[in-house]
């Protein structure tokens, strides 16, 4: 492969998981090609030593040992790029070329804060960075598209940064921890989620800063002192909420009752939606609309957290959460539309909640739970909350709502009712036929006869 060659453009065969076996075969084709690891056949049947002259071991689905075994040695080789060394890897070491100068256009302010921010100098093309890393063009390039970075063709705009995090992933890698598929995954998943809270935070922190006229410095020339005030806080932030985040998540992982349920799980759906918020958002000022989008946000993803839900994404004007329960769901319902409804602010406000199996995947959840939840919210009356019948029959199953007009008659002080459920009339729906919708409300305590 030559530096023509080597751009993040478009490859071939893409990242999908789809093609994985073909693309596994090609990829293995390409690194054999491209860091000369294919040597003619010795006569005993096993290729040549690979590119770190490392010595003849099993492959790595030979044994879980095998399979951990390559991880510390990118461990040595991320360490020597930072010192401007490798460990017998065929790689180059571009470290000590002199710092790129900034583009023809581009501001200098905005250089230095991307020199301050990476801790490093432009320094690589990406076909520098990639021999650098010991990682294959076309991995690289999917890498950084999945990470949600733009193609740059040959321009000196990598860092020795760049370079350690195209070896750090591609050592999962070749450790076997990850396939190619879902390292592409996990760099897609974390590009996305990142790209959203950078873009929030420096418009909030620049938006809530002193005016910077004040000070008799324009906005630009006060992000840097802002960034490098923040960064190392913000930096320790982030990897605490992660960690406390992943942790969460994992604990519910090792709860699951086997392995398919850790993917198709039941869970408790819901949808809130502000009514109205179209015809809402042609009378308010760009300001006012966003400060109740915010506010709307905020509550709601405050309310699901304290009570034991999961905010799975905003949209706006309406929010997606889970419950693991059907109680739970119920009650953070119920108390959206009536803590929205006690704000003058607020427009009115419907939920719509369906229970039963739902696919999870890169934080997001799907199925057809999912879709009759929505269609709920859709024909939910104003400041209302419908459920489907299998979220009644769970409330039903763990007691916080009687299912018939005979349970209910049957309630006492013993029974504990929390919620009351109505029939509506069936209608149907759109993509799924005719549905039975069924009203929720807080249950009364039963009225006793006075003695």
């Amino acid at each position: 492969m030559t530096a023509d060659d080597a751009d993040f453009g478009p490859v071939p065969g893409g990242g999908s998981a789809r093609g994985a076996g073909r693309e596994e075969h090609a990829v293995r084709n390409e690194r054999d090609r491209w860091d000369g690891r294919s040597q003619p056949d010795r006569g005993d049947g096993q290729d040549g030593q690979d590119r770190r002259d490392q010595p003849d071991r099993p492959a790595v689905d030979n044994g879980r040992a095998d399979r951990f075994e390559a991880a510390p040695r990118h461990r040595q080789t991320e360490r020597a790029a930072a010192s401007g060394t490798e460990t017998g890897a065929d790689t180059e070491d571009y470290s000590g070329a002199a710092p790129a100068p900034a583009t023809e256009g581009e501001d200098p302010i905005a250089l230095r804060l991307e020199q301050l921010i990476m801790g490093a100098d432009r320094r690589y093309t990406p076909f520098q960075a990639a021999r650098a890393a010991g990682v294959p063009m076309d991995m690289a390039a999917r890498f950084w598209r999945a990470m949600g970075f733009a193609d740059i063709g040959q321009a000196r705009a990598l860092t020795e940064a760049d370079v350690i995090a195209l070896r750090r992933l591609a050592g999962l890698v070749e450790a076997g921890l990850l396939s190619e598929p879902m390292a592409v995954q996990v760099a897609r998943s974390t590009g996305q989620t990142t790209a959203r809270l950078a873009e929030w935070q420096i418009d909030s922190f620049l938006e809530g800063l002193t005016d910077p006229g004040e000070l008799g410095m324009s906005r630009a020339e006060m992000a840097y002192p802002l960034v490098e005030l923040l960064l190392p806080e913000l930096e320790e932030f982030l990897n605490y909420v992660w960690r406390r985040q992943l942790a969460a998540v994992t604990g519910r992982v090792v709860q699951a009752a086997d392995d398919e349920e850790t993917v198709n799980r039941r869970l408790a759906v819901g949808f809130a939606d502000l009514v109205g918020f179209t015809r809402l958002s042609k009378r308010l000022e760009e300001e006012e609309l966003g400060e109740l989008v915010e506010a709307f946000e905020t509550t709601s993803a405050d309310l699901v957290a304290a009570h034991g839900g999961r905010l799975i994404k905003t949209l706006g004007d309406e929010v997606l959460f889970v419950a693991d329960d059907a109680g739970t769901a119920a009650d953070i319902g119920l108390r959206l539309i009536e803590t929205m409804g006690n704000d003058e602010t607020m427009p009115a406000l419907r939920v719509g909640m369906a229970f039963g199996a739902v696919t999870t995947r890169m934080g997001d959840v799907f199925g057809t739970t999912v879709n009759l939840a929505s269609r709920l919210t859709s024909i939910a009356p104003k400041d209302n909350v419908l459920v489907d019948g299998e979220m009644v029959a769970a409330l039903g199953r763990s007691g916080d709502a009687p299912v018939s007009e005979a349970e209910a008659e049957k309630e006492d002080e013993n029974t504990g009712y929390r919620f009351a459920v109505q029939p509506m009339w069936r209608r149907p729906v759109r993509g799924l036929g005719l549905v039975e919708p069924w009203l929720l409300t807080r249950r009364k305590p039963p009225q006793r006869p006075a003695h």
